[in-house]
């Protein structure tokens, strides 16, 4: 990937670029994500806009965000390389079209779970709110590569957040805020997961009852006033 030094951005792209920025210090603020770990994109022209690898959130200006094309190869528009996850992200992108932007981050329960290779099965109703009956864990693969693009993916196609074995976990979103609110609950889960499993068994709803609920969610809250 190859840059040049000079780019020019019209306002609608100065706009998302700092909408990029405000989620990520946002996310690393809140401590999803803490000091430069994590990365946050959205989808931009047939590509995405994301955070650049190695570089601290409170740094970042607009120009500092990487735009990659759907191929996965820079046009001129960016002065840094982009993350080295930037390869699942532009999986999230194919795999979920109705999606346009990724969180991805290593908070600390979700993490916790991760490594145990434990995903989150349905101990809470509102394990639903990340598109499924549970929030699956995708297979362990080196950082940055292709087959965990792969697995990210794959994961992603039929759930909005899923834990990374060994990594952390990432959420997508319709926008920016939504995504960054999923990675959010998904912590809240996994911590209270974490809570239940140190004091016994977990008890799982049953299959039946998680249909009935994610059948509420399509009329829940701000999903109710957009319908």
């Amino acid at each position: 990937m190859k840059a040049d030094k000079q780019i020019k951005l019209d306002e609608a792209e100065k706009r998302a670029r700092r909408a990029v920025i405000e989620t990520a210090l946002a996310m690393s603020r809140s401590g999803l994500s803490p000091g430069r770990s994590g990365n946050v994109s959205c989808r931009w022209k047939g590509g995405m806009l994301i955070t650049p690898t190695g570089v601290q959130y409170e740094t970042l200006k607009p120009r500092d965000i990487v735009f990659v094309t759907g191929k996965g190869t820079l046009q001129g528009r960016s002065l840094r390389k982009p993350s080295s996850e930037w390869r699942f992200h532009l999986a999230a992108y194919r795999a979920r079209t109705d999606m346009n932007a990724v969180v991805h981050t290593h908070s600390l329960y979700a993490t916790v779970l991760a490594c145990a290779h434990k995903p989150i099965p349905a101990f809470h109703y509102m394990v639903a709110v990340a598109g499924g009956s549970d929030i699956p864990l995708v297979p362990y693969d080196t950082f940055g590569t292709e087959e965990l693009a792969r697995h990210v993916g794959e994961g992603l196609a039929h759930r909005n957040a899923c834990l990374m074995a060994n990594h952390g976990q990432i959420a997508i979103g319709k926008d920016l805020a939504q995504a960054l609110e999923l990675a959010h609950e998904v912590e809240v889960l996994a911590q209270q997961y974490v809570n239940v499993l140190s004091i016994g068994e977990a008890h799982i709803l049953p299959d039946e009852e998680m249909a009935r609920v994610l059948e509420r969610f399509k009329s829940y809250g701000q999903r109710a006033q957009d319908s």
